[in-house]
C-alpha cells in the first residue's frame, strides 16, 4: 500500500484501496497530524453558517466553562474524517453514510488531531457488480491521547480490476 511499481525504480503513489485490501480487524493510523488553527475554525465556521459565538467570539466564550472559544464539531468532523481518506477511502465511487457520530471532547485552536481507523465490515455489493461496502469506525485524538470524536462510515469501493486507475494515470 502506498505505491504501485511502474518499471524499474518507477513508482506511482496510490490512493485508498480496493475492495480485496480490506481486511476487518485492520487498524491504519493516518498521518500526518493536523494542528487545527484559528483560521481552520474562524472560516469552517463561516462557510457552514455556524456563526455561534462559541466558535468565533473570544469575549463572548471567555464565560464559558472552557473560558475560550471551542473549535466547531464540523471543522473537527472534517479534518479527522479527511485525513483518513487517503488510506482508506481514496478510490471510493461513493459516500453511503456517517453513523454513530460522538463528540467526546472539545478541541480548541492549537489541538492536533490524529486518526486510526478500524474496518469492522465488508460485503460484495448487492445491485452494483465490481464494487463493495466497507464500514469503518474512526477514532479521532488530541496530540494529548485524548479522544475527541467517534464515527462509523461506509462507502463503496471498487475491485480490483474494476476501478479507474488505467483510465485516469492512478
Amino acid at each position: 500500500m502506498g505505491y504501485r511499481q511502474l518499471g524499474e525504480h518507477h513508482y506511482r503513489e496510490v490512493v485508498g484501496r480496493y475492495y480485496e485490501e480490506f481486511t476487518v480487524g485492520d487498524v491504519v493510523e493516518h498521518r500526518p497530524g493536523r494542528t487545527v488553527t484559528e483560521l481552520d475554525n474562524v472560516l469552517m465556521s463561516m462557510l457552514s453558517m455556524n456563526d455561534a459565538p462559541l466558535h468565533i467570539d473570544a469575549a463572548y466564550s471567555e464565560h464559558t466553562p472552557w473560558g475560550r472559544p471551542i473549535v466547531s464539531s464540523l471543522v473537527t468532523l472534517s479534518i479527522v474524517g479527511g485525513m483518513t481518506a487517503r488510506s482508506t477511502s481514496g478510490r471510493t465511487i461513493a459516500n453511503l453514510g456517517w453513523d454513530s457520530i460522538r463528540l467526546t471532547h472539545p478541541v480548541f485552536t492549537g489541538d492536533t488531531l490524529y486518526a486510526q481507523s478500524r474496518t469492522l465490515a465488508k460485503r460484495l455489493s448487492k445491485s452494483r457488480p465490481g464494487q463493495g461496502i466497507i464500514t469503518s469506525r474512526t477514532t479521532g485524538t488530541k496530540q494529548t491521547g485524548e479522544v475527541v470524536l467517534v464515527f462509523e462510515r461506509s462507502f463503496l469501493v471498487p475491485l480490483r480490476g474494476h476501478g479507474l486507475d488505467e483510465l485516469t494515470g492512478y
